[in-house]
């Protein structure tokens, strides 16, 4: 199964739909909450080319987008095979 990492915010539906539909899949991702700010909100600007929106999602380090970026691999079928590598 391939590493999925996510950068969420406290009371943020679309983070929200982002990880339910990860967990649809069997995937556990690892959840950085930015809520407050800090050093991994640097990360994900950094890592995200700068889109300051959450969530952010990262498979095997490639950079996904937010929530509807992943809501759309999953309509055009390519998002089972990303997490399946």
């Amino acid at each position: 199964m391939a590493k999925v990492e996510i950068y969420t915010k406290a009371f943020c539906p679309y983070c929200t739909r982002a990880l339910k539909l990860l967990a649809a899949k069997g995937v556990e991702p690892q959840e950085f909450d930015i809520t407050m700010g800090g050093p991994q909100r640097a990360e994900m600007l950094e890592r995200a080319n700068g889109r300051t929106t959450v969530p952010q999602i990262f498979i095997d380090g490639a950079h996904i987008g937010g929530s509807d970026d992943l809501a759309a691999l999953d309509r055009a079928g390519k998002l089972d095979p990303l997490l399946a590598a």
